[in-house]
């Protein structure tokens, strides 16, 4: 069985994903890849290590179980392709909410969104290619009404799941454009913030990454794209040239150095 690293078994996987959900999948995909390390082997991925990200996820609200949904396709894909022995998908098991959640969730979304330019404009037209994608849907709604097929598992069953799907993403996107603001560049004196790129050294292994940080719907491991609400993300916020900073991950704490931040 092949030993990849996380971060090259999620670009293998990234290959195999279509839309309309690619964007969605590889977003979360990048946040689980940076949450765990994206330099693990493969052969350190274990049960325990999956079900503690059930605690970023947050509560089985709807959006928490499609995120989660994502990340147990690419564990089934990693099982598939026999890059683990087992499929450690049913170990991300969401936790159930409550009223505290409820009232999170709220907060969450009346805050404000700090996104790039680009991440805005590519919001714009996913959410213009989901209008385009709503007509065809319908449409396959309508045939599959006049051929009477109600079975299970009917074209009529797969298209009404798919508009469901579209509508869900559409709201998703439309919210967030109404709290989004542009953040473009490096903050005041240098410090690293969304739309700059980070060189850090990793002082256990004495690697150097680069890392672009940019707002959460923007992240994507293949490119070295971190979202500011990951953990690594989070850690390097603000921070300057020569500070260290400590990430914890499942393996243990990881030590970093920013060596250079660009705009």
């Amino acid at each position: 069985m092949p030993d990849l690293t996380l971060s090259q078994a999620a670009a293998q996987f990234a290959d195999t994903v279509k839309e309309p959900a690619r964007h969605d999948v590889l977003a979360e995909l990048s946040r689980f890849v940076h949450w765990y390390g994206p330099d693990h082997m493969l052969s350190t991925l274990r049960a325990h290590s999956v079900s503690l990200y059930a605690d970023v996820l947050g509560p089985a609200r709807p959006e928490a179980s499609r995120r989660a949904d994502h990340i147990r396709t690419f564990l089934v894909y990693l099982k598939q392709q026999g890059l683990t022995a087992t499929n450690l998908g049913p170990h991300l098991r969401l936790r159930k909410g409550g009223v505290k959640s409820t009232t999170r969730a709220v907060a969450d979304q009346q805050s404000s969104v700090e996104l790039t330019q680009a991440g805005i404009d590519a919001l714009k037209a996913e959410l213009e290619s989901l209008g385009k994608q709503r007509i065809t849907v319908r449409k396959d709604i309508a045939l599959a009404m006049l051929d009477k097929d109600f079975r299970e598992n009917s074209p009529l069953d797969a298209a009404k799941d798919r508009q469901g799907h579209i509508e869900a993403r559409a709201r998703e996107i439309e919210e967030m454009l109404k709290r989004a603001v542009v953040v473009e560049g490096s903050p005041a004196g240098g410090r690293v913030g969304v739309g700059t790129a980070v060189d850090v050294r990793n002082l256990g292994t004495g690697t150097t990454r680069r890392y672009f940080i940019v707002g959460p719907t923007e992240a994507n491991a293949a490119e070295g794209k971190i979202s500011s609400d990951s953990p690594v993300g989070k850690a390097l916020l603000d921070k300057t040239v020569g500070d260290e900073v400590e990430v914890s991950a499942p393996a243990g704490i990881l030590q970093f150095k920013i060596e250079a931040i660009e705009a």
